[in-house]
């Protein structure tokens, strides 16, 4: 299987003209040497061509040495070669494409405002890929910034829902296995099981919650870089559920496949938690008994996955923040002690990792999230 390696950000890839910046001061000032060397050659070679098809006219040779002098005053370093370059073809023009042929004449009429023309286009030349030079990098910086500070806040934003979301369920746990240690002879075995119940619910949720940090491990560094493989999505899908099952074995989904077999690049255990966290929201904050509808549909570019529920819907301001962490612990259901913001966030951050989008909003009966993943095509025409 194909290996992919998917970028969160376009700011860490390395431009031609920064990377060639980087390079060790020797290696640059020699890739400048062959860049001028190759581009005065290539010059005068078209002006001899240009020469032969069009003898008369002489005027239009210094256009490719113009040219030359733009592509050398874009990719060398400094201002000196550029210079060097311009006297260069100052001199070749005089020579070799001037009346009498082979020889220098520095008397021709307009010969100095030819050189001071051709020294000002290229100084101009210079200054303008120096400033545009400075200004990208600047921009590269400022984009680099802005994700580390992104980074940041996702990195406080979650810390803080976990030590929420964690401290909820053990409460729960201590509370209730403390009433039973200390007045299991006093309650009944109705009371009993409810305490045992609540117990195992809340220990569930732990084990949910170690799953999900235990996703966002597979992502590597600041870089949220992960490594993918192609992938059967009937496959992947079809783990997922079955996963689901065991932890509600009477929820209803109906799912709907492309008969088509698919295969896009993703990390499948990343992915499969993606898909039953969104389904377990579905079936614990939806608040009906309706079968859950979870679609997948094959787009030219993409693939996208949809989790359908028919309850009550989401607020306008769980929409306005839907997959900030935390959003959702401090407006939990009246049939949950859990909330949902810290499952979406992760989910977030892995679809984002994939290149893909994950989105919420409501239909006419419910609430509807949808992730996309790109395919592999997608991804190599990106890189």
């Amino acid at each position: 299987m194909e290996d992919h390696t998917v970028f969160r950000s376009f700011s860490e890839k390395k431009s031609p003209r920064k990377s060639f910046r980087l390079k060790p001061p020797f290696t640059r000032h020699a890739i400048s040497i062959l860049i001028c060397a190759a581009c005065m050659l290539c010059a005068t070679l078209a002006s001899f061509l240009y020469q032969h098809i069009v003898p008369d006219n002489h005027a239009n040779v210094a256009l490719f040495y113009i040219l030359a002098l733009v592509i050398i005053a874009r990719w060398t370093v400094g201002y000196g070669y550029g210079i060097a370059c311009t006297l260069f073809s100052v001199i070749a023009i005089n020579y070799l494409f001037t009346y009498p042929y082979y020889k220098l004449n520095f008397t021709l009429t307009g010969y100095p405002i030819t050189f001071l023309l051709m020294s000002g286009i290229t100084l101009i030349l210079c200054t303008m890929t120096s400033h545009m030079t400075i200004q990208s990098e600047m921009i590269a910086e400022r984009e680099k910034r802005l994700a580390e500070a992104e980074m940041e806040k996702m990195r406080a934003n979650l810390l803080r829902a976990i030590s929420h979301d964690l401290r909820t369920p053990l409460t729960g746990i201590i509370g209730n296995s403390s009433l039973f240690l200390e007045s299991q002879n006093d309650l009944s075995s109705t009371e009993q099981r409810t305490i045992m119940t609540n117990i195992y619910e809340d220990s569930n949720w732990l084990l949910n919650m170690v799953e999900n940090l235990l996703s966002v491990t597979r992502i590597q560094g600041d870089s949220l870089s992960i490594n993918t493989t192609e992938e059967p999505v009937e496959e992947v899908v079809g783990e997922a559920l079955e996963k689901l099952k065991k932890r509600y074995p009477d929820a209803a989904i109906r799912v709907r496949i492309p008969e088509e077999f698919l295969m896009i690049p993703m990390d499948a255990v990343l992915i499969e938690q993606v898909t039953i966290n969104l389904l377990e929201n579905a079936i614990v904050h939806s608040g009906s008994i309706l079968p859950i509808d979870f679609i997948v549909e094959d787009h030219p570019e993409h693939v996208s996955f949809i989790v359908r529920d028919y309850g009550k819907g989401l607020s306008e301001e769980k929409l306005q923040n839907l997959f900030e962490t935390g959003t959702y612990n401090n407006s939990r259901s009246s049939d949950s002690r859990k909330g949902m913001g810290i499952g979406l966030s992760i989910c977030k951050t892995i679809i984002t990792a994939h290149h893909g989008t994950l989105s919420g909003r409501n239909h006419a009966d419910g609430a509807e999230f949808c992730f996309t993943l790109p395919k592999a095509e997608a991804l190599a025409s990106e890189k």
